[in-house]
């Protein structure tokens, strides 16, 4: 399996058998990640290297505006697409095989998580993955500890307040927080 092969597998939605060729593929990119984030989170790098890294373990360069405080950990990086002038703070973890978008201006918080994959849930499919996409718009903020779970929508200018787990699509302009994560406020856009 190629890596066009298997991302166009895993951006129509369709399931990874456990028993599958694109599971096997996907354990081979899950082995190169590693090599590129232990590289990444081992030692100091300048702002330059840490772009240099992280635009081979997405397989696509980042902006120079891209910015990110390691240690970060992935198990692919070649279904992240990150936008200008991104920041993200330490310990973050991007499952990212259902796909991750972060737009341009976003500021993604210490020790969040973006989870794009669920397993089945009856135990005969148990191993079987459900890949479904995340997208951040720009200027999302996104507070330390925030869960996301797949299949998750933030729009322009939300804020997700710290510890929150965002387990439904948020609206533009919109402040979220809580477990769930529930609407707080609407932002009003500067005039």
């Amino acid at each position: 399996m190629e890596l066009y092969d298997f991302l166009k597998h895993l951006n129509s939605g369709a399931p990874v058998y456990s028993d599958s060729e694109a599971f096997e593929y996907m354990h081979e990119l899950s082995n190169e990640a590693m090599r590129i984030t232990f590289r990444l989170n081992g030692s100091y790098h300048t702002p330059e290297e840490i772009r240099a890294l992280f635009s081979q373990l997405t397989g696509k360069p980042v902006d120079e505006s891209f910015r990110m405080f390691p240690p970060f950990y992935t198990d692919c990086g070649k279904n992240t697409t990150i936008g200008k002038n991104v920041f993200i703070n330490s310990c973050c973890h991007f499952q990212d095989q259902g796909g991750i978008v972060i737009g341009d201006g976003s500021l993604i918080g210490h020790n969040v998580t973006l989870a794009t994959l669920n397993h089945g849930m009856a135990p005969q499919q148990r191993q079987s993955l459900y890949p479904a996409p995340i997208v951040i718009g720009r200027n999302v903020w996104i507070g330390a500890g925030v869960t996301v779970v797949p299949g998750i929508t933030i729009g322009n200018n939300a804020v997700v307040g710290a510890g929150s787990v965002v387990t439904k699509n948020v609206p533009a302009n919109t402040v979220v927080a809580g477990i769930p994560a529930k609407r707080i406020k609407t932002i009003e856009p500067n005039l």
